[in-house]
Order: C-alpha cells, then structure tokens, then sequence
C-alpha cells in the first residue's frame, strides 16, 4: 500500500473504527477480491466487538499489497459517507505531498526514470534489514523476497540489489526513482539516503 493511503488509514483510525461495521459486506468483499486471506478473515471475526474488528482489519490493510486501499474504498459501499471521507482526505495528503515532494539536488526528470544499476548499488549499501518492507511496498511479494534471499544467502547487500532489480524488471517504466522514493520514506529511510544515490 502507498505511503501516503497508510498515512490517511492512519489518520482517520479512530473515527473508521468509531463509523465502520467491517463485519458482514465489506470482509467478504475483501475476501473476495483477494486482498484478505482465509486467516486474516477468522482473525477478524474472532474479535470480541465491532470495535476491535475494525482495529484488526486497520492493523492487517496496509500490509497486503498496492491495490488494497482502492478495494477498501470499492468495499464501502454501505457507507458512502465513510468513503467520501477517506477520499477526501487522500486528495489533502496528496496536495500537502507535492508540496514535501521536491528533494534537493534531483530534478523532476530524474523522478520519471528508473533507477540505474548504479544507483540501487548505492542504495543497498545505505539500506539495513527495512529493505524487506520497502520492497513490499513497491509491489514484490515474500516470495520475491526469499527468492533474492536464497540465491544470495551470504550477501544481504546483493540480496538488495537483486530485490530491486526484479523489482524494475517487473514493473517497468512504473519502476521509477519517484516511486522508489515513495517507498524509501514509507520504510522511514532518511532523505539524505535517497540524495547520495544520485551523487
């Protein structure tokens, strides 16, 4: 999930739980749909009251991939006004984003380009074990990640470089240095980390 759908899942936590029946339509749809697995739905259910469902569906959201904050909105349907407010409240995130969004010394053009081999070198000599999340978060899956793990087992450095390179291979002209910077700061890695890859 973006950075920035955390952040407005984040921010509107308590008045989703406080609005919100996740039990019934809106699991199911995102069962359905994939974004929740067998056992996350038990887990949900086996919580005592809305309350707590609610909670746990929040907690389990962000971590199952890009398009779990848009089927979460497709699954509102009973709740057009809970909707409306968390659209409305993604479009203020963005807008305050494009205004944090400039990072010093990196044009605009070099945000639309996938990141050199160059570059993801540098970055995985910046980069400790919140490499996994980040790779997540721009779409790998913990099979991609054992994957690069076991073809690389005595070089954490390679493992990173390889994850990002799959990374760029599957995604394509998306892979981009913008998107890569999204997910370094959802990992809470340092701008400063992000600058000395273009140095």
């Amino acid at each position: 999930m973006d950075a920035r759908d955390k952040q407005v899942l984040r921010s509107l936590r308590l008045e989703l739980c406080a609005e919100l029946l996740v039990e019934g339509l809106v699991i199911q749809y995102l069962y359905q749909e994939g974004i929740l697995t067998e056992s996350q739905l038990q887990e949900i259910r086996s919580q005592v009251t809305n309350h707590r469902k609610t909670m746990m569906l929040l907690d389990i959201l962000p971590t199952r991939g890009p398009k779990a904050f848009e089927t979460f909105l497709d699954s509102l349907q009973e709740f057009p006004w809970v909707r409306d407010k968390l659209e409305a409240k993604r479009n203020e995130v963005m807008l305050m984003a494009l205004d944090d969004d400039e990072i010093p010394g990196i044009s605009r053009d070099a945000l639309k380009i996938p990141p050199t081999d160059q570059q993801i070198n540098k970055l995985a000599r910046r980069l400790g074990p919140e490499w996994e999340c980040i790779v997540l978060s721009l779409g790998l899956t913990q099979n991609d990640i054992y994957r690069c793990k076991v073809n690389h087992s005595y070089n954490i450095q390679s493992q990173i470089v390889s994850a990002f390179i799959l990374w760029r291979q599957r995604f394509g002209n998306k892979a981009t240095v913008e998107s890569l910077c999204t997910g370094l700061k959802s990992g809470e890695v340092d701008s400063s980390v992000i600058q000395q890859m273009f140095q």
